[in-house]
């Protein structure tokens, strides 16, 4: 198959838009204009993890994963480096594990490196859209904060890595996307082409998954691969976390290199 550009064979005809990872993101945003949005979803753990900190006040800055300058980063803007999560549940520091958010105090601003929601964050803010955090913990107040704008928006479920480093689609991204994609179009029985064409399938499929399964992520959450690799892992906490729905009205917004809520 021959490459072409987003705009020639992508969703640039749809107002709403849905697709996976780093590429996927790069391909949603390729025609930005101002006023656009762009909301990441890293349900396991990235946006879960955003969504609980800000909850309790924390302005949060995304940097790429593994970066030896995340220290210094950090120290520059006047941050705290959250650590790995396995070291964090050591020295009970605060880490890529929401639990690790719960009840913190004296913390005004966290780096939080994650491989994927966070590396694709900072990516996109140089994309001159506005960066929206999402998870399944506060996709119903995205999606109504969404619906308020006019400028499009690009949903990107962020993913899990193969070990050989290529995309791995995990389905609790595909539920939280679809969440709030569904709150956004305004439930199933809006999610259709012929009801909705300002989004583009992928996007209407997307909220169409997540109406097939709501009510039921606390069951289905820890049941997929990446849930029982956390709860294997001895973090059965951050997955009850991150598979409670809308119980969060936060909607943070990335403001001048950190996500705050921006209601």
């Amino acid at each position: 198959m021959t490459a072409l550009s987003h705009a020639e064979h992508g969703q640039a005809a749809y107002r709403v838009r849905f697709d996976w990872g780093p590429a996927g993101a790069r391909a949603l945003v390729a025609d930005a204009r101002p006023g656009d949005a762009a909301v990441v979803v890293d349900v396991l753990s990235f946006t879960t993890t955003l969504t609980v900190a800000v909850e309790h006040g924390v302005e949060v800055l995304p940097y790429p994963w593994a970066v030896e300058d995340a220290a210094s980063y950090a120290e520059r803007h006047g941050a705290v480096l959250a650590v790995g999560r396995r070291e964090g549940l050591a020295r009970g520091a605060v880490s890529l594990s929401p639990a690790s958010f719960l009840g913190v105090r004296g913390i005004p601003r966290v780096v939080l490196p994650s491989p994927n929601g966070s590396t694709i964050a900072f990516a996109l803010a140089e994309a001159g859209v506005t960066v929206v955090g999402a998870s399944l913990r506060n996709a119903g107040a995205v999606g109504s904060w969404l619906a308020g704008r006019s400028g499009r928006v690009c949903v990107v479920a962020a993913g899990e890595r193969w070990p050989d480093g290529s995309l791995r689609p995990a389905v609790e991204d595909l539920w939280g996307a679809g969440a709030l994609l569904d709150a956004l179009l305004g439930g199933p029985d809006e999610a259709s082409p012929e009801a909705s064409p300002e989004a583009s399938p992928e996007a209407w499929a997307a909220a169409a998954s997540y109406a097939a399964v709501r009510g039921r992520m606390a069951e289905l959450v820890p049941a997929c691969a990446s849930g029982r690799e956390l709860v294997a892992g001895g973090f059965e906490a951050d997955v009850e976390i991150a598979a409670s729905a809308d119980v969060s009205a936060v909607v943070p917004v990335w403001r001048d290199g950190a996500f705050v809520d921006g209601r």
